[in-house]
């Protein structure tokens, strides 16, 4: 289980992923205020005591789901098809989240006016995991194509 290559890809998702519940993914700046957009909403920055302006649990649940999906998907390691199934619908979930993201941007960018996008590293990070899952979908179906050799060898 651990030794394989996709294991890692998937181990690797799912770090990254819990990375962007927890980590800013952009400052939104509209005039003098300034705000942070992370999983769980969007909130102020220049106060003392940081205010909640806008959740957004929905992004926060489907990164959650994510890296926990990449996380079952580890130990399904005896069902390869299922795997394979499993990182196909991760994949499309990860290109919802940066259409989640685009909506709430685009709602708050509709309510504030003009605003001043600046990302971070962490909106990076499905990205990095689209492509890890992609590496990871083509070593779990390189096994089960080896696998499927060798039953015919018998």
């Amino acid at each position: 289980m651990i030794q394989r290559i996709q294991t890692v890809y998937l181990l690797a998702i799912v770090v990254l992923m819990i990375a962007t519940l927890f980590l800013p993914l952009t400052i939104l700046q509209a005039g003098d205020s300034m705000c942070s957009f992370d999983a769980s909403g969007i909130s102020t920055m220049l106060t003392d005591q940081p205010e909640l302006l806008y959740p957004t649990w929905s992004l926060f649940a489907l990164t959650a789901a994510i890296a926990i999906i990449s996380l079952v998907t580890i130990f399904l390691y005896r069902k390869r098809i299922l795997q394979i199934r499993l990182c196909i619908f991760n994949a499309i979930l990860m290109l919802g989240f940066y259409g989640l993201y685009a909506f709430y941007v685009w709602n708050v960018s509709k309510d504030l006016g003009d605003v001043s996008i600046t990302g971070k590293i962490a909106l990076t990070f499905p990205f990095i995991s689209l492509i890890l899952d992609y590496l990871a979908i083509r070593n779990i179906g390189a096994d089960e194509a080896l696998v499927r050799s060798l039953d015919r060898l018998r």
